[in-house]
């Protein structure tokens, strides 16, 4: 589960700033808050919306390039193949317009919780190099916190439970410490609860490469199909089955089957339309999330999706007799038709833009306050609010186009 993560001097987000999954202490939606047994609650979904170029992608890649940083080393090693697919965006951007900030490094700060813990990883890095990191836990059992290690220019220190393992006096600058541990002490039992969070507890799909998603997605479960074909007959597509035939030179080619006046027929999926096409490469991630309970990041999810099945899929994750195990989901979207009260809680809906210096600022309509010092009341129309300027996120074309100059 991901709890809240933080990142400054990441490509057009030069400020520090806070993506937080914590539920706040509102009286909406109190049903739909996954509750921990600590008595933690958490947020099972969370959107970010805002105008084009403002800076919502950036948000999730900055997640995704934590995650690739750290399990970049540990597939190159050999440890985890099937990861591959995971790891295609690398580059660490710094934000362009600041002298400041192009010499400064890269910041991320990252909350999550396995079954036993909750962990606080810590890591900055310039120009490829580590030049900060540091990772504490607290384990569910005490409730106490504890450091496992820190690395800062002065040396690196192994603490607590990890003070007995060993590292390379030539340890390079380039390879996280974390990363370090996962490829030599992968079968360290806190090790392991950490790098599988980051390997299987969090998933990002951005439609790169829809089909071997699909297949990695699918592959891993019989029970993901199954889950995934009663979703298909719930939004009613019309498709009974789908297999998965492997061709040569490692592709796949899947085909859905129809069933018309009696007569039944398989398709492949490049004769169905790209809304479908879409949906096949989603729906198994959503299954699998459910399924396992993990985080899902998905970069424009209502893109070629019908609103209706976006709400669909929203209330999956909300409805915790659906959500039964945690998942959460984690989406940017320009859709407004569920920018409402009876689908979102505040908390869950972010806004991001960019000010005068070209700098994304990130806020939750939970702590937004207008310019009387008001917060948005939980019964407001959001998205008639949203589409009048009022959430500072504008997503018009009127700084772009002078609409006296066009009405003259």
């Amino acid at each position: 589960m991901l709890c809240q993560f933080t990142v400054k001097n990441y490509k057009s987000i030069r400020d520090e700033m806070t993506f937080d999954m914590q539920a706040s202490g509102i009286s909406e939606h109190n049903d739909c808050v996954i509750k921990e047994t600590d008595g933690q609650l958490f947020l099972p979904v969370s959107a970010i919306y805002g105008p084009n170029g403002g800076g919502k992608s950036n948000v999730l890649e900055a997640i995704q390039t934590l995650d690739t940083i750290v399990l970049r080393p540990v597939q190159a090693a050999g440890q985890n193949s099937q990861m591959a697919y995971k790891l295609s965006k690398v580059p660490v951007k710094t934000f362009s317009f600041s002298e400041k900030s192009k010499y400064a490094p890269t910041e991320f700060e990252i909350f999550f919780r396995t079954m036993s813990a909750e962990y606080r990883y810590i890591l900055h890095v310039q120009d490829g190099a580590v030049v900060f990191e540091k990772l504490d836990r607290i384990k569910f059992d005490t409730n106490r916190r504890s450091a496992l290690f820190e690395r800062n220019a002065e040396g690196t220190e192994l603490k607590g439970a990890f003070s007995k393992l060993k590292i390379s006096e030539g340890l390079s600058n380039t390879l996280p410490l974390l990363s370090y541990l996962a490829i030599t002490y992968l079968n360290n039992e806190i090790v392991k609860d950490i790098i599988s969070w980051f390997e299987s507890g969090i998933d990002f799909l951005n439609y790169g490469n829809p089909l071997e998603e699909l297949r990695t997605a699918v592959a891993s479960s019989e029970e993901i199909k199954e889950l995934v074909l009663d979703m298909i007959r719930e939004m009613d597509l019309d498709i009974e089955d789908f297999r998965i035939e492997e061709r040569e030179k490692n592709r796949i080619e899947v085909f859905t089957k129809h069933t018309v006046g009696g007569y039944s027929e398989e398709l492949t999926l490049s004769e169905e339309s790209s809304g479908t096409q879409k949906l096949f490469s989603l729906l198994p991630f959503i299954a699998r999330s459910l399924l396992r309970g993990t985080t899902l990041v998905i970069d424009e999810l209502d893109a070629k999706i019908h609103p209706v099945l976006l709400k669909h899929i929203i209330m999956m994750f909300t409805n915790l007799e659906i959500n039964r195990y945690g998942a959460q989901l984690i989406f940017t979207s320009h859709d407004l038709s569920t920018m409402n009260n009876e689908v979102f809680r505040r908390d869950e809906i972010w806004f991001v833009a960019k000010g005068n210096d070209q700098n994304s600022k990130l806020y939750s309509l939970v702590e937004f306050k207008a310019g009387n010092g008001e917060i948005v009341r939980k019964d407001a129309k959001y998205d008639k609010q949203y589409l009048e300027g009022k959430y500072g996120a504008d997503p018009y074309l009127r700084k772009i186009i002078d609409w006296r100059e066009i009405s003259a």
